[in-house]
This record gives C-alpha cells, sequence and structure tokens, in this order.
C-alpha cells in the first residue's frame, strides 16, 4: 500500500472525527469509522481497504480511543463498577471468540454482521426513554442477569466486525437496563475498553492487522478521545442521545444501501 502525505491525512482525519464522537458519546468511534475507512480512502483516490483490514484497525483504535475517554470520565462518579464487571467480562470473551472467527467469513458477512447490529442499535435509539438531568448516580440499579446475557453476545457480534459493540451497548443500557445516559456513556467506555482487548488481539491473531493506519488512528484518538468526553459532560442528555441516534441511523441508511444495490 502506497505511503503518501494525503493518505496519512485522511486517516488521521478519520481518527479524529471518530475519536472525538467516541469519547462524546461513549462509544468506540467504530460506528462513524468504519464506513468512513471503508469508502472516503478510494473515494479520494488512495488503495481501498478491505473489510478485513478496516475491522482490524478498528479494533485497535477503539482500544486507545475508549481508554482516553474513560480517563477523561474517571472523577465525577460516572463510570459504575458494578455495571462494567457485570457486562466487561462476558464483552471480553465473546470478543476475542468474535474477533479471531471473523477470519473464517468472507468480506459479506462481516458486512452484513455490522448492518444487521446497527439497525437494532438504531432501533432502539429511538425507544422512548424517560430521563432528566440529574447529578447523583450512587443509587443505579440494574438487572445483572440481563446485562451479562446482552454483553455476552454483543461481544461475540461485535468482535467479528471489530468494533467493540459501544454503538449497540449503550442504547442497551438506556432501553433495556434503563441507566442514565451520562452513566451509560462513561460505562460504556470502560466496558469497551475491555471489550476491545479481545478484539484487538483475535485480530492481530487473524494476521490482518496494518501497521501504519492503525498507528495514526492511535495517534488520532488519544489527542481528540478526552476532548470529546469533556464537550459531552457540558452536553444536555437529550442532545447526546439524538447525536447517538443520528449516527447510528446515518450508517443503517449507508450500509444496507450498500449491501442491497
Amino acid at each position: 500500500m502506497e505511503l503518501d502525505v494525503g493518505w496519512v491525512i485522511t486517516l488521521f482525519a478519520i481518527g479524529f472525527v471518530g475519536s472525538m464522537i467516541s469519547g462524546m458519546v461513549g462509544i468506540g468511534g467504530s460506528i462513524i469509522k468504519y464506513p468512513m475507512l471503508l469508502y472516503i480512502p478510494p473515494l479520494l483516490g488512495f488503495a481501498a481497504l478491505t473489510a478485513q483490514e478496516v475491522s482490524a484497525v478498528s479494533a485497535v483504535q477503539v482500544f486507545f480511543a475508549t481508554l482516553a475517554g474513560m480517563f477523561a470520565y474517571r472523577k465525577g462518579g460516572f463510570i459504575n463498577k458494578k455495571l462494567v464487571l457485570a457486562m466487561g467480562i462476558p464483552i471480553i470473551a465473546g470478543s476475542f471468540i468474535g474477533g479471531y472467527g471473523s477470519k473464517y467469513l468472507p468480506d459479506s458477512a462481516i458486512n452484513l454482521t455490522y448492518a444487521v447490529m446497527a439497525l437494532v442499535a438504531a432501533v432502539m435509539m429511538f425507544m422512548p426513554k424517560k430521563e432528566t438531568d440529574r447529578t447523583d448516580y450512587s443509587d443505579v440499579s440494574f438487572n445483572t442477569t440481563v446485562a451479562v446475557i446482552a454483553a455476552a453476545t454483543v461481544g461475540l457480534l461485535s468482535g467479528i466486525v471489530g468494533a467493540a459493540g459501544a454503538f449497540i451497548t449503550v442504547p442497551i443500557m438506556l432501553v433495556v437496563l434503563k441507566i442514565p445516559t451520562r452513566v451509560a456513556i462513561a460505562s460504556s467506555l470502560a466496558i469497551t475498553f475491555i471489550s476491545s482487548i479481545g478484539t484487538t488481539v483475535g485480530k492481530v491473531m487473524g494476521g490482518h492487522l496494518l501497521l501504519i493506519p492503525s498507528l495514526v488512528m492511535v495517534v488520532a484518538s488519544i489527542v481528540a478521545s478526552p476532548l470529546g468526553a469533556k464537550l459531552g459532560k457540558k452536553m444536555k442528555v437529550k442532545v447526546l442521545q439524538w447525536i447517538l441516534a443520528a449516527l447510528i441511523t446515518a450508517t443503517v441508511i449507508k450500509i444496507w444501501a450498500d449491501i442491497l444495490m
């Protein structure tokens, strides 16, 4: 693959935008970076990345974006440790299996898996969610069994696409587990970081990791994710929910249009 300044700048821009969104709404950023990496480079005349390569680069980027965002949220009591443990442990097991097993799947299967997950997430984001801005999150409770089962399933599927699954984990927290939005965002970053460990290791073992794009994405993540987290803390809950819903919906439309056309 040809290495030039324009290509590196394009990758950095994609990583910066995705990581900013990652820190802001508590996702790994793959919901936006996956289609951007897949479609923007060839649109600008650069070599196209395969779905396998995109998912591997995304997995590495998600690891660093969520780590940086998590540190930005470490103060304020937003991260629910019980929720992180309940979902983090099963999600890492599932993501490792999915990440390694994805090497046996064709690109079309990876894209379809991603499209179905995004569609489910989009539907959930538009379901009614009653919530107001609050400052005390010490009394947050949830169904642990449901959280574990959901996390294991999301981990397996997200491991296949290298997305860490936060774009569907957050809707599950909001709609199914009834977690407050700010807690869902902060805890999701921690859970997604854990998930990305299994996904990244699986992708590396699968042999699809590209060094230069991954390094560029890592730098972009470290810079942009904390900035997004700081911005997200200042935004109203409903605004954060609608931003996430809009991102997921736009991705659903694009991915399904490509599959069906």
